[in-house]
């Protein structure tokens, strides 16, 4: 997971953002939305993402993720003579912090639409997940037996929030 894959499957963001807006459950319709921007006129077109709720971000990935990753990976080549971005220490590391940037949301988004939502529930990639907990196809009895099982309770606050909100708004209907 990192800044320097591309995603596949990514024609334009309004045909992802129109697609992850389709997928999201019922009580979450028109109050969660997805934000993307990219700035083409600036050096390696850095950007930044967001998840709003009600047009307050929850959580917000942002090119300069993409440096603090960079760093990481550098002090992992100057500690160890490896440069792996997948080295699982650091993704240990970002998912505890949300070190991530535009691009592994655009990636995550963009693998997401293409995945059973099964498959998404138990991703080793928290923003899929989070894509997956606000899924339509995320029925009752499912949101109850990630309820009854608690791990969520476990993820980082960025993360849990996420299911929180899934599973008040699902009591509520």
């Amino acid at each position: 997971m990192s800044s320097v894959f591309e995603p596949k499957h990514y024609k334009s963001w309004s045909g992802l953002n129109k697609q992850l807006t389709g997928f999201l459950c019922d009580a979450l319709k028109g109050r969660v939305t997805y934000f993307l921007t990219r700035y083409h006129d600036v050096h390696n077109a850095y950007g930044r993402a967001a998840i709003r709720l009600d047009g307050k971000e929850l959580v917000c990935f942002s090119w300069r993720e993409m440096y603090r990753q960079e760093a990481d990976v550098g002090e992992l080549w100057r500690e160890t003579g490896r440069s792996d971005w997948n080295d699982p220490a650091l993704k240990e590391q970002w998912d505890a912090n949300g070190t991530y940037c535009e691009m592994d949301f655009l990636r995550a988004a963009s693998e997401f639409v293409n995945m059973p939502i099964a498959e998404a529930l138990v991703s080793d990639d928290f923003i899929i997940r989070i894509f997956a907990i606000m899924d339509r196809r995320v029925g009752k009895r499912t949101l109850d037996a990630i309820r009854e099982k608690g791990e969520y309770l476990t993820y980082p606050d960025w993360v849990k929030q996420f299911y929180l909100l899934r599973l008040e708004n699902e009591l509520r209907s």
